[in-house]
Formats: C-alpha cells, sequence, structure tokens
C-alpha cells in the first residue's frame, strides 16, 4: 500500500501546474475559447482548492477575450479578493515546510495581481464605464507603492510602473480631463526613462511622446509644451477637427510558463552553531543559526550537500514581431506599451532571497525527519519517508499562464460614421489579418483589445528572457 501511495505522489509530483491544467492550455492556446471554458468550469474542485485564485484568473481572461466583459470582471472580482485575504491557514503552512508549497492557497505573484487590474479596467472600458476604469488605475498604483516597501532592501527593485500611468492618461484624456491626463502622461514618460528602459528594454513610445504634447497643449501649459517638444524633437499635431479616436491595444503571444530547477547547497558548519548553505556556481550562501543539538538531531552532520528545488520561468518567445493598423492608406504601428514576460522574471528576481532561504528550511526539516525515524526504524519505514521526501520536494510552479508575453497599443483619429480597419500582425513569414468595424461618434473615445494567442515553440529546459 505504501508503495502504491509512492508511485502515485510520484507521478503527480512530476507534473508542473501547467501539465496539471494541460487541457485548459492547450484548448487556450489553440483559441478554442468556449472548449477552455468548459475545461475549467468541468473542474468544479478547483473552485473550492488552494488553486482556486487561477481558477478565477484563468475564467476572467477567457471571458474578457471573448467579449462577456461583465462576466469577466465578476471572476477578476472573486480573484481580487481571494488574492487580498491575508487570513493564513497556519496548519497548512506548516505543511509546506514538511511536504512542499502547493499544499498552501496559491497567492499570486505581485506583477499577476497588477494584471487583475488591468483587465478589469479594460473590462469597463468595453462596457464604457471610465470612472470605473480610473479606479482599477488607481488600485494597481497603490499596490505598487506597497512593492516599494515590500521590497526596500532590493536593489533595482520594480515599483513603478509606466504602462499604469500611461494607461490613467489615456483613461483621463478619454474624460476630456487634460490636465490630469497630462500629469499622468508625465510620469509615464518619467518611469520609461528612469526605470523601464534599463530594467525592461523599453524606451518612450512613440505614441505617448505624442499624447503628452498634445495634452500639454489642449491644456495650456506652454513651457512643458515646448520642453516635450524639444526632448522629443517633434513638434505638436493638431487633430483633424470633428470624429473620434480609436485607442487599440494588442495583446501578443503568452506570458512564461512556470517550471523548477534544482542545484545542490554544499553544507558547511561553523563555530557558535551557525550551518552555511553554499553553492559555489552561483556564490550564493545562506547562513543558519542551529544548536548542537538540533545540529546533531537534524541528520544535517551526515550530509555534505543537500539538493533544492526552485521555481523558474521559461519563456514562450513572440510568433508576431510588430503589428499594425491601416485605415484608408495609412498605416499606424502597434508599439509596446509593457513587456509583461519580463515583468513575471523580474517579479521572481525580487522573492528569490526568500524563496531559496524556505527551500533550504523545507528540506532541511525534511531531513531532520528523516535521520530521526532513522534512528528509531532501520527498517522500511526510514527508507519509505526518504524516498517520500525525495518524490515531494519540488518547487511551487503554479502561475497565472494566459496571460500575454507583451501589450501594444496605437490611438488612430478617425472621421465619423461606420470605419473599416485592417489590423496585420508580422512575423516569420507569416502575416495574419484581421478586419474590424467601429461606429465612431463626434468626440469619442473607444477602445479595443485583440489577443494573438499564436506563440514560437518553447523549451522547458529554457530560462532564457525575452
Amino acid at each position: 500500500m505504501a508503495l502504491l501511495l509512492l508511485a502515485s505522489t510520484s507521478l503527480s509530483s512530476c507534473l508542473t501546474y501547467y501539465q496539471t491544467r494541460y487541457v485548459f492550455h492547450k484548448n487556450f492556446e489553440n483559441g478554442r475559447l468556449p472548449e477552455a471554458e468548459k475545461a475549467l468550469l468541468h473542474n468544479k474542485r478547483a473552485a473550492r482548492g488552494n488553486n482556486r485564485l487561477l481558477y478565477y484568473l484563468n475564467l476572467g481572461t477567457v471571458n474578457s477575450i471573448m467579449g462577456n466583459y461583465q462576466q469577466s470582471n465578476a471572476y477578476f472580482e472573486k480573484a481580487y479578493f481571494i488574492g487580498e485575504n491575508y487570513q493564513v491557514n497556519y496548519l497548512k503552512q506548516a505543511a509546506s515546510f514538511l511536504v512542499n508549497p502547493t499544499v498552501t492557497q496559491y497567492r499570486g505573484e505581485d506583477f499577476e495581481h497588477l494584471m487583475v487590474h488591468y483587465y478589469k479596467a479594460l473590462n469597463f472600458l468595453k462596457l464604457g464605464d471610465k470612472e470605473a476604469a480610473l479606479v482599477e488605475c488607481k488600485r494597481m498604483n497603490i499596490k505598487l507603492n506597497a512593492l516599494g516597501d515590500k521590497y526596500k532592501n532590493v536593489d533595482n527593485k520594480y515599483h513603478k510602473d509606466a504602462f499604469v500611468h500611461n494607461l490613467m492618461g489615456i483613461i483621463y484624456e478619454a474624460n476630456k480631463d487634460y490636465n490630469n491626463a497630462f500629469i499622468a502622461y508625465r510620469n509615464a514618460v518619467e518611469v520609461y526613462q528612469s526605470v523601464y528602459k534599463q530594467m525592461f528594454g523599453l524606451d518612450v513610445p512613440e505614441q505617448l511622446k505624442k499624447d503628452i504634447i498634445r495634452a500639454a497643449h489642449l491644456t495650456g501649459f506652454k513651457e512643458e509644451k515646448a520642453h516635450y517638444e524639444q526632448m522629443f524633437k517633434q513638434k505638436y499635431q493638431p487633430l483633424a477637427k470633428g470624429g473620434g479616436d480609436l485607442v487599440f491595444l494588442w495583446h501578443n503571444g503568452l506570458g512564461p510558463i512556470k517550471s523548477e530547477w534544482s542545484i545542490n547547497f554544499n553544507i558547511l558548519r561553523g563555530e557558535g552553531g551557525n550551518v552555511t548553505f553554499r553553492n559555489e556556481e552561483y556564490g550564493w550562501s545562506f547562513p543558519f543559526f542551529i544548536s548542537d543539538e538540533e545540529y546533531n538531531n537534524s541528520g544535517l552532520e551526515k550530509l555534505e550537500f543537500i539538493r533544492v528545488a526552485f521555481p523558474k520561468y521559461i519563456p514562450r518567445g513572440l510568433f508576431y514581431k510588430e503589428a499594425n493598423l491601416q485605415w484608408k492608406g495609412q498605416a499606424f504601428p502597434l508599439q509596446r506599451m509593457a513587456n509583461v514576460n519580463k515583468l513575471a522574471f523580474k517579479s521572481l528576481e525580487q522573492r528569490m532571497v526568500y524563496e531559496i532561504g524556505k527551500s533550504l528550511l523545507r528540506l532541511a526539516l525534511k531531513k531532520g525527519g528523516e535521520y530521526a525515524l532513522r534512528r528509531q526504524d532501520k527498517n522500511a519505514g526510514a527508507a519509505i519517508l526518504s524516498a517520500f521526501n525525495a518524490i515531494t520536494e519540488k518547487a511551487d510552479t503554479r502561475a497565472w499562464q494566459s496571460l500575454p508575453h507583451s501589450i501594444y497599443y496605437t490611438r488612430v483619429h478617425l472621421p465619423e460614421g461606420k470605419q473599416q480597419l485592417k489590423f496585420t500582425a508580422s512575423g516569420n513569414g507569416q502575416p495574419k489579418v484581421y478586419n474590424f468595424n467601429f461606429d465612431i461618434k463626434k468626440g469619442q473615445t473607444y477602445f479595443h483589445a485583440f489577443h494573438s494567442l499564436d506563440t514560437q515553440p518553447f523549451n522547458r529546459y529554457d530560462s532564457g528572457v525575452r
């Protein structure tokens, strides 16, 4: 019976979260959205279990793409409250140190919490509720400020977001609030230049350069207008009178897969109860204080090294490298405003020190229990526990894996009436063309999002950032 349990545990523990939800992910990646939703809803236990945050995040994403914006926001609101619920199940928390992190409630990565508000804002924009969309942007800003406090001792930390400020500026401008639009655009420009360029390789988008100059002009800020005209080496270009604006958001590709990797740590015993876990390859050292009695009882004195599992991201490369909108012979390139893929890597990097320390403690406790049992029972019990510990040693690979790789945008000023625009995505010599129709009314701003789900084939052992 014990061997059967071990075999079952071994099979499930070898799988990442992505692999355990293979039916959903494959349907989603191939654009079979109703089937993807059905696969989610069919798993009733997921709505109540440790992965319920991801259950609602994926349902929210699928419904947003399908145009069910109210239903999507209902799912995202449930996800929001799960993520904000800081009540800790201490029994499960303790079990996570003895087994692995997947026995606890998944709380989400920092950037995943931010993306909940982005999707909710986008849904509200499609529903015509710009005020509610602004509330979601402000919620994102509050979370970013909290991240600044959370990682105050981390160098080169991610705690400011140009994408959020840019989106806020676009929404303020759609509400004819040009003063706040200018302030938001200015904040976006500053963060693109001071943070995004270095951290994510993203400079100020051309569309933002035009938008901030126009907002300064409409607000009557002559000095600021001249300042940005000189900075960006372009003059204010007034839009044609009449008509309305289309802000087109392109979600390109899919974000990274969360997998795991493992490395060896040498165990170095020092004086005064100090034990250091050290990895020479990466230059990592993690000191712990363990008394002589605890050290001897833990079984660590019998070990020279231990192998520990950590989470890592595997990127899914972009299939389409660029895209544009075409209207009556004019082309409007889509410009990247956010790289969600790199944001995911940065988010994990910021908490890696904590993750490594937690993993080392988990494995040390496992080894302690194994050694204690060996001293009492030199037969099958200790052998089974040793095998169980090896099998259950795994990283937390749970993640919101229906997010886009990157977000692009452009603004098109269109005359009143029914207008057809052609969207062309290009990459690998295989352009994809779609036609979109909009009924434009004077003075209105319309928002539309489109997700290209195609990706490059990915290697589960790859760890590069793209």
